[in-house]
């Protein structure tokens, strides 16, 4: 891999142009990603927010779900914000019908968890790893992490709520970066997937 890593940006919904644009500011070269052939271009993705239940079954039908699952379950580094989130937990508490998702990272996630679109909130959250000062979390229908595995380690909470964490190569949030123009935390990313391809390299 170049110095300048490839990251995808899974396009089925969301907030995807958000996400490419600060993907890009933070020296990623950044491509929306809607099929299996595009997917295996990318040394990273990003599953934007939106709704978890049709993301996974737009990921079916595109033909993405196992090609993405089998991204993951091999490295590749990975970072959900919102409904990502959702979709990179090991066990989600009352899924929809018909919800899947991608696993990856071992927590439990309660689906909007902080209320529904009128009670979204921004807030300021401490994140591990991202100096300065606190990122400005925009809560939307966020989901938030109920419980985490021994190799989870957990990046920031909220009124005693855990909305970020890391486990390997994969990254997670509650709360959506791409809104604010605050990209430290896709900054975060970008220097995961460099780290990831510097290590592949050797």
């Amino acid at each position: 891999m170049s110095t300048t890593p490839v990251i995808g940006v899974l396009a089925l919904q969301g907030d995807v142009r958000e996400h490419l644009i600060a993907l890009a500011t933070a020296d990623a070269v950044a491509r929306p990603v809607r099929r299996p052939e595009e997917l295996a271009e990318v040394d990273g993705l990003v599953i934007p927010g939106g709704e978890s239940t049709t993301i996974s079954k737009l990921a079916e039908l595109f033909g993405l779900m196992e090609p993405l699952r089998a991204r993951v379950r091999a490295g590749m580094p990975v970072y959900g914000t919102c409904a990502g989130m959702i979709l990179l937990a090991d066990k989600i508490l009352d899924p929809r019908s018909g919800q899947e998702s991608l696993g990856g990272i071992d927590m439990i996630v309660r689906r909007n968890a902080f209320g529904r679109q009128n009670e979204s909130f921004e807030a300021a959250v401490h994140v591990r790893g991202v100096e300065g000062a606190p990122v400005e979390g925009v809560f939307i229908r966020a989901p938030w992490v109920e419980s985490v595995g021994a190799a989870v380690e957990v990046l920031a909470e909220h009124e005693g709520h855990i909305v970020a964490v890391r486990q390997g190569d994969a990254l997670a949030t509650s709360f959506h970066p791409e809104l604010t123009g605050d990209h430290r935390l896709h900054g975060l990313f970008v220097d995961m997937v460099r780290a990831k391809g510097a290590a592949g390299s050797l």
